[in-house]
């Protein structure tokens, strides 16, 4: 006997259903890559029946981020609710919060960067439930780790939710029994890290010499407001007014701003292939390793370039050069997992690029988070995280 549902019925959560399929485009395209109809098409129905369910594209969005907020809170209650001991507490909360990434894979760290894209208000409310959370996970860190700084356990406790975000950038994947406890074992290595205390202040960013030509004027002050805006929220005319020319001269020199963003994606390839060729002069695989960390963070936090091109939204580029940014970013990854797999051989490969994933997340991710990027040294603690979470710590 038949158990599917008649003809004409829908299922009593198809609004989840349909929140889920749009989660996974935003998550593939970004928000501003997708449309009302991309989303019907994908759930298998018409537009006017979406929006039997959400006035708008930015309803969806809300839905889902504030949904994975719940989530959140979901687990972080449940863990430290309990009467159990501070370190089980911690284990269930990191479980809870694995399992929840592998689950949900699409959402797991969708509210932090398309959350943008919201109202104000709800972006505000998004700030004040995540943060709400991060300050009870930042307390029970503080219980286990009393020596360190309520801002160090603030670092590191965002930093693990960087590895739990991490399963939203890229599809590799191991059966769930070993993925759950492989993000757990992730998470409370962060958790475990001993931040370094510099001996000195980070050098100050070397000024060029000369003057630059007006097509590099452009191409910096274009990167400055994509980083300091997005891509969406800056004009031409604001482009050209930062770079001291009117707006249509702009054009001289970019025929338009995905122009603009291609170059800048090119410039970020250009100075992570350099660095790459200068980390694998090292005398072996996990000094090279080391290198590449230290060099991907440095460029990230001292050139705007890698943070736009890696954060920009896929549809502001032409096909072929989003496919050609893609095959190097791959590339680029793939000489992490390769040297990771080098320095351990019994590592495989999967889990290798999983934890890749999880160190480079962790540096994007930290890069830009309110007070956490304004640190003093964050270069410094950033480094000894991903070499934590490589394995080299």
């Amino acid at each position: 006997m038949s158990t599917s549902p008649a003809r004409g019925t829908r299922p009593r959560d198809r609004k989840a259903q349909l929140a889920a399929v749009a989660a996974e485009l935003f998550r593939a395209r970004g928000f501003h890559g997708v449309g009302i109809n991309d989303i019907a098409a994908a759930a298998g129905v018409t537009g006017p029946a979406l929006y039997r369910h959400f006035a708008d594209k930015q309803a969806i969005l809300a839905y889902v981020v504030l949904a994975g907020i719940d989530d959140m809170e979901s687990a972080t209650a449940a863990a430290l609710a309990d009467s159990a001991p501070p370190l089980a507490q911690l284990d269930a909360l990191l479980t809870g919060l694995a399992t929840q990434a592998v689950e949900r894979r699409e959402i797991a760290a969708l509210w932090r960067w398309e959350g943008p894209h919201l109202p104000r208000e709800q972006r505000r409310e998004i700030r004040r439930r995540s943060g709400a959370v991060l300050e009870a996970w930042t307390k029970a860190l503080l219980t286990l780790r009393p020596e360190l700084s309520a801002d160090e356990a603030e670092l590191l406790c965002w930093a693990a939710l960087s590895v739990f975000g991490s399963v939203a950038v890229h599809h590799t994947s191991v059966a769930r029994k070993r993925f759950v406890p492989l993000l757990v074992e992730l998470a409370q290595t962060v958790l475990d890290v001993s931040l370094p205390v510099p001996d000195e202040p980070a050098p100050p960013v070397a000024s060029s010499l000369g003057t630059p030509s007006r097509r590099e004027q452009v191409l910096t002050a274009a990167t400055g407001l994509f980083a300091e805006r997005g891509f969406h929220a800056v004009s031409m005319e604001d482009i050209g007014a930062a770079a001291g020319i009117a707006g249509p001269s702009v054009y001289r020199h970019f025929p338009s701003k995905a122009a603009l963003m291609v170059a800048i994606g090119h410039r970020a390839a250009d100075r992570l292939a350099l660095a790459a060729e200068q980390a694998l002069q090292a005398s072996d695989e996990r000094s090279a390793l080391g290198r590449l960390a230290a060099s991907y963070v440095h460029i990230l936090l001292r050139t705007p370039e890698l943070l736009v091109s890696f954060t920009a939204d896929r549809a502001t580029m032409p096909q072929r050069d989003k496919a050609e940014l893609r095959r190097v970013q791959r590339d680029y990854v793939d000489q992490w997992v390769s040297l990771l797999c080098a320095v351990f051989p019994e590592l495989p490969a999967r889990e290798a690029k999983i934890r890749v994933h999880a160190a480079l997340t962790i540096a994007n991710d930290l890069s830009r988070t309110g007070r956490i990027k304004n640190r003093p040294h964050l270069q410094t603690e950033l480094t000894a995280v991903l070499h934590a979470v490589l394995g080299l710590g």
